[in-house]
């Protein structure tokens, strides 16, 4: 693994923005292929096999939490774990995820979490970076094959719920939220699903008919929405989804594994695992060097490093749930580069990376993406 500096492409942004990436230079620096990370095939293979094994300890931690009715660290209403036990049970099928890695090119990957929920980067990872891995890097490779991963889960996930018409929905006027959420669409329609687009202030509730609704009071089948479940679960509108109980991409269980609560259970079950790092809801159990983090946060807001050099923290207005503990894995330094590895897994299967980075240790919203490639 190393880094490499670039002369950028010129006109790369028209580039970018005729492909449907029109976010690249969102709060300054965004996309940044001034700098590239190479890595060799083997360590692209030790990335894959972390992304799989990762998902099936999660898929296991699932499990466990439902079984044992272990909720109250994720802090979850009632009737929300109901709901997410019947979608468990039904099986419910979930699209996609993004792993978050302390990697250094040495030493195994270490997890400090899972997004996978509402995981982001997707279109800049599947599209953006294969786009200059064509024209800067063509001789090379890729770990990247999320678009075609992508198009075959969505065949998939059409299959199981015999092929409603399928609702796009994120927050009005997120211009990020919005790029990822019509990558995703692209890859359903190309997958032979039939889709709208919806903001999801916009979707609305038929007292008499007891469903869902667009703008035009038509009845919304299925939904994918690129926003947070454990905000649904605290909203009174929320609470109609159990009555409804139609297809929802991401399915309700997978708040369990992107919620930092799944991070002591994966420890409890498998205890000094060389993809984990210790985590406990306790912070008298954590090492003494130890990251704090929200049960429930993004971009790292009111994340704490408690380090022996001291504490660096980001604000934010995460929190209130409660935190996990866990052991400080300083990242990689690049030249004053703090890369963290993005492994996508679409279905069960890994399909590809992405690599964030930032002058400290705390990856926000705005660290920078950068390509990679491996020989």
């Amino acid at each position: 693994m190393q880094r490499e500096t670039l002369t950028p492409r010129a006109g790369w942004q028209r580039q970018f923005e005729d492909l449907g990436f029109h976010f690249h230079s969102l709060d300054g620096v965004y996309w940044d292929e001034s700098a590239c990370y190479r890595f060799s095939s083997s360590e692209i293979d030790m990335i894959e096999e972390a992304t799989w094994k990762l998902h099936e300890l999660c898929l296991q931690a699932v499990d466990h939490v439902i079984t044992k009715r272990a909720f109250k660290p994720f802090a979850l209403p009632g009737w929300f774990i109901d709901y997410i036990v019947d979608s468990w049970n039904a099986d419910d099928p979930t699209l996609f995820g993004r792993f978050d890695f302390r990697y250094d090119g040495i030493n195994a990957p270490k997890l400090l979490e899972y997004n996978a929920d509402t995981p982001t980067s997707l279109i800049e990872a599947a599209v953006a970076q294969w786009n200059w891995q064509q024209q800067v890097k063509p001789r090379h490779d890729q770990f990247n094959s999320l678009h075609e991963r992508l198009i075959a889960r969505w065949k998939e996930i059409r299959d199981h719920y015999e092929n409603p018409v399928v609702y796009f929905a994120c927050v009005k006027d997120n211009i990020e939220d919005l790029g990822n959420s019509e990558y995703l669409r692209d890859t359903a329609i190309q997958a032979g699903i039939t889709t709208r687009q919806i903001a999801i202030e916009d979707i609305g509730w038929h007292d008499q008919d007891e469903q869902f609704v667009d703008l035009d009071n038509n009845p919304i089948p299925a939904l994918f929405k690129l926003y947070p479940w454990e905000w649904i679960a605290n909203e009174d509108f929320g609470q109609h989804l159990p009555v409804v109980n139609f297809p929802v991409i991401e399915p309700a269980w997978k708040v369990l594994m992107s919620s930092k609560a799944i991070l002591p259970v994966l420890w409890e079950l498998n205890p000094n695992h060389p993809n984990l790092l210790p985590s406990f809801y306790e912070q008298s159990r954590a090492p003494a060097q130890f990251v704090r983090k929200p049960i429930y946060s993004r971009e790292g807001a009111n994340v704490e490093l408690h380090t022996s050099r001291g504490t660096i923290a980001q604000i934010g207005s995460y929190g209130a749930e409660g935190y996990i503990y866990q052991a400080y894995a300083p990242l990689p330094d690049f030249d004053g580069n703090y890369p963290v590895i993005g492994s996508w897994i679409v279905g069960d299967e890994a399909a590809g990376m992405g690599i964030r980075e930032n002058t400290q240790q705390i990856t926000t919203n705005t660290s920078r993406f950068v390509p990679h490639y491996f020989t």
